[in-house]
């Protein structure tokens, strides 16, 4: 496919190193979903029927997401008979478009297997990256078979975002689906990287001692109790702190791992 549509690979474009954030993007879906042609269609504004399906590629191209640049690189995945050789796109992905096409229920089915695999995969490495599910093919809404609402209902199952579209007729809905993808990689950054609040370790204040006051002039005795203020210190500058130091990183990853500093002798919540 590389060679049909004039996208040579990403390594022959672009330095090891890029200059551009970098966003990868893996397509997944049964066969006849349309992974393919949502992928030509996002990079080329066309649309094209016929495709090998055993052909699977990795496209890159830069997009102006939000007015911010980013290397977005689309491996369009050719799985033979379902999820079964996934490594290949979960190690190196960064957010991830689930394709079914909505006038045909088994591709619908098919689709539920991936979803359990990421959500699997983002068990065990502790780690989630966006998942957004995509029914393709709306220009065929005469002879849909999978209702929007079953769609809506099985993103909301897996906790992933759900969009239909038609890479045969709309291309700004093809697009605004992959920058939604760079979106959600960059809250999901964020979020990783979102300020620590940081308090320094104290014992308990102390309970408070009820007084009592002397009786004057027949009046009940009342008695009173003495709350201790809880003095709060400021926390010392990272000049005065000893730093401690852990880095994060992802199996596979080309992009610089974030760090994060930590005060020692405090602790997170």
């Amino acid at each position: 496919m590389s060679s049909m549509f004039g996208k040579p690979r990403a390594s022959g474009e672009r330095p090891p190193q890029s200059p551009l954030p970098e966003c990868n993007v893996a397509v997944l879906g049964c066969r006849g979903a349309g992974k393919s042609a949502l992928t030509v269609k996002f990079l080329t504004k066309r649309f094209i029927s016929e495709y090998d399906p055993n052909l699977e590629d990795t496209y890159s191209s830069e997009e102006l997401v939000d007015q911010q640049p980013v290397l977005l690189k689309v491996m369009d995945t050719a799985d033979q008979d379902g999820p079964g050789n996934s490594e290949r796109y979960l190690c190196w992905a960064s957010a991830f478009l689930v394709v079914y096409s909505i006038d045909d229920r088994k591709s619908f089915e098919g689709c539920q297997r991936y979803l359990e695999v990421l959500a699997v995969h983002a068990q065990g490495c502790q780690c989630r990256c966006p998942v957004l599910l995509l029914g393709n093919k709306l220009d065929m809404e005469q002879y849909r078979q999978v209702p929007s609402a079953e769609g809506m209902s099985l993103a909301s199952r897996f906790g992933c975002l759900f969009h239909e579209v038609s890479a045969c007729q709309d291309f700004a809905r093809v697009q605004h689906v992959f920058h939604e993808a760079v979106r959600e990689v960059r809250r999901q950054a964020e979020w990783n990287l979102r300020p620590l609040f940081i308090s320094e370790e104290r014992p308990c204040p102390p309970v408070a001692t009820p007084v009592a006051l002397p009786t004057h002039h027949s009046l009940a005795t009342c008695t009173f109790n003495t709350l201790s203020t809880v003095n709060y210190k400021e926390i010392p500058s990272v000049a005065q702190a000893k730093l401690v130091t852990i880095k994060s990183s992802r199996a596979q990853s080309k992009r610089k791992a974030p760090t994060l500093t930590l005060l020692k002798g405090f602790k997170i919540f």
